[in-house]
């Protein structure tokens, strides 16, 4: 493709569109960077570009003349916005920059989704088949762009995508799919669990009969998909035998190939804790098997991965309480998986920006685990008024996000846990959950959490 004087338009000067930026630059592209944002307020790496020759649009703007002929979309840019719109109804193509790297790659995808467990997911597959000899290319909605790696040569690339990736892509193909599960997050974006769903299952939308689906038959969402999908079909459950995938029987992990049931390990023998975890490590091994790697190895893989950061990422244990940062639980199906991984006492750090999600299943869990919660950002006065309606008073608010953790602290006691498992995404307060995670291992590790 090539792209040498093409005007293209680049919306979004987050990571994915300074990547996208960087790329068409390196092959002759004209590239304007449009963002919601001010010119000045960019990032260094966006305000860099500008120096080096991109222009800049102010996004909800709309030109009297479209000089572009492509436009390339970062995941977290709304499709519905009135440059967007004027852009289809001119028929200039919008391509996502999953889309872009897709059309670049040497290596074929191995694409993982689902509300939940995707970065752990990604980034254990992306192991196994490491220590297996393979090279692999491990990024995505994971925190790396892919696009900014297209130039490389890899034998798979392990990509952690999302509904808003996803949605805006054309003629990606995953040779390997993986749908782990599907619960309510995303809704001020999407509308509803049809969009939802719709988005997610375009993962499978291009595959052949060569491929492999690996799909959770635990799940309702996912499994449902299932009779649409063309290419081989694995499974997984943590509830039922399954003849192609893997699955948990008496503790114990098994891979199901035609009828035989090859052990793996002990379940509790896996490193990173919580019985979600086992499910992600049942769909791994599901995707590694139809790649072919030694069982052996997934169990000592299994055994050695440590976990990814800002998911259950232990921090530090002082005066007896344990902290723990799982800033990556940005909805509360993600939340009531965190509480349900441990035993201990917990003071829960919960709240955030407004998805507009339903908090009141959740409280019932924490109704039942927590021994404290403490409240904070856009999602603070949802969050007391569902532990109001079920009579759930061991909560306090904090005004800002050092405070919520000071306020945890005082709260805990010996043998306590202090959980940051907000249940909400992070842009009230900060950037990004990495943003939000690294302050809380600041305050936990520094003088201010002592």
């Amino acid at each position: 493709m090539d792209f040498q004087g093409r005007e293209v338009l680049v919306m979004g000067a987050g990571l994915s569109g300074v990547a996208a930026c960087r790329f068409l630059l390196k092959r002759g592209a004209k590239v304007t960077l449009a963002d919601c944002k001010q010119r000045q307020n960019l990032s260094l790496a966006a305000q860099a570009l500008l120096k080096a020759g991109v222009k800049f649009w102010q996004q909800r703007y709309v030109p009297s003349r479209l000089p572009w002929s492509l436009c390339i979309k970062s995941p977290g840019v709304p499709g519905n916005i009135l440059l967007l719109q004027v852009l289809r109804c001119a028929g200039i193509p919008i391509w996502g920059e999953l889309e872009l790297a897709y059309r670049f790659a040497q290596a074929p995808f191995i694409a993982i989704t689902g509300t939940n467990g995707k970065t752990t997911t990604t980034a254990l597959l992306g192991y196994i088949l490491q220590r297996a000899g393979f090279k692999v290319l491990v990024a995505g909605n994971i925190g790396d762009p892919l696009i900014g790696h297209m130039e490389e040569y890899y034998d798979y690339i392990v990509a952690e995508v999302s509904s808003f990736q996803l949605e805006d892509t054309e003629l990606f193909h995953a040779a390997g799919a993986l749908f782990l599960n599907l619960s309510p997050d995303h809704l001020n974006r999407h509308g509803d669990m049809g969009n939802y769903l719709a988005a997610k299952a375009r993962v499978f939308r291009r595959q052949k009969t060569a491929d492999f689906a690996v799909v959770n038959v635990d799940d309702e969402a996912a499994l449902s998909l299932l009779d649409s999908i063309d290419s081989r079909k694995l499974c997984f459950s943590l509830k039922q035998a399954v003849a192609q995938g893997a699955f948990l029987a008496q503790g114990y992990i098994y891979i199901g190939d035609n009828g035989r049931h090859i052990p793996v390990m002990a379940a509790k023998d896996i490193y990173i804790k919580g019985r979600h975890n086992w499910g992600n490590a049942l769909a791994a091994i599901a995707a590694a098997h139809a790649l072919a790697v030694d069982s052996a190895l997934m169990a000592d893989c299994l055994a050695t991965f440590p976990g990814v950061e800002h998911r259950l990422e232990f921090v530090v244990e002082k005066a007896g309480v344990t902290y723990i940062n799982d800033s990556k639980g940005t909805n509360p199906d993600s939340t009531e998986k965190a509480l349900l991984a441990y035993e201990q006492p917990l003071v829960l750090i919960a709240g955030g920006y407004d998805k507009k999600a339903d908090f009141l299943p959740l409280m019932g869990l924490i109704k039942e685990r927590v021994k404290h919660l403490v409240v904070l950002g856009q999602t603070a006065g949802a969050l007391l008024s569902a532990a109001g309606q079920l009579g759930y008073s061991a909560v306090s608010r904090a005004g800002s996000f050092e405070e919520a953790v000071l306020k945890a602290q005082a709260l805990a006691s010996p043998g306590d846990i202090v959980l940051l498992s907000p249940a909400c995404a992070s842009y009230d307060m900060f950037e990004n959950f990495e943003a939000r995670g690294h302050k809380f291992k600041e305050i936990c590790l520094g003088g201010e959490c002592s």
